[in-house]
């Protein structure tokens, strides 16, 4: 296998993970990561998003749900909180992120998972008033 083979990234990516994963907070996530280090922004853009996402084998919503699963485990709630919308934004439906979160349970115990839920609710929740605010 030649290193052209082996490294079959896609050229140019359009970003489409990373659009659909942020959704409507796109510009806030880049901006928040721009804010922190613009090499790194860069990094987890164009790497994480354009490179990893895009070329997987993988459908994005198993990619997100995965990524749910991974991000309990880290214990990173703002990158969870990320994921977790991304994974609905990719068409995960909430039973789908619940059974993804609960597989946490006898790799990582209870403590990790119950704070995955706790993201879970923290996120269904805003999204659910800011749908009511969008209605009225």
């Amino acid at each position: 296998m030649t290193d052209t083979e082996h490294n079959s990234y896609p050229e140019q990516s359009d970003g489409r993970a990373r659009k659909v994963i942020f959704g409507s907070q796109h510009d806030r996530v880049m901006e928040r990561l721009q804010g922190l280090d613009a090499d790194l922004a860069a990094h987890i853009q164009n790497f994480a998003y354009d490179t990893v996402y895009d070329s997987s084998a993988l459908d994005l919503k198993t990619q997100e749900l995965i990524a749910c699963a991974l991000l309990v485990s880290l214990g990173s709630p703002p990158e969870l909180r990320t994921h977790l919308r991304g994974a609905l934004n990719a068409g995960a439906t909430e039973e789908e992120v619940r059974g993804a979160l609960m597989l946490c349970v006898p790799y990582l115990g209870f403590p990790r998972t119950v704070a995955g839920f706790e993201m879970l609710k923290t996120s269904l929740d805003a999204q659910q008033k800011n749908q009511e605010h969008k209605k009225g």
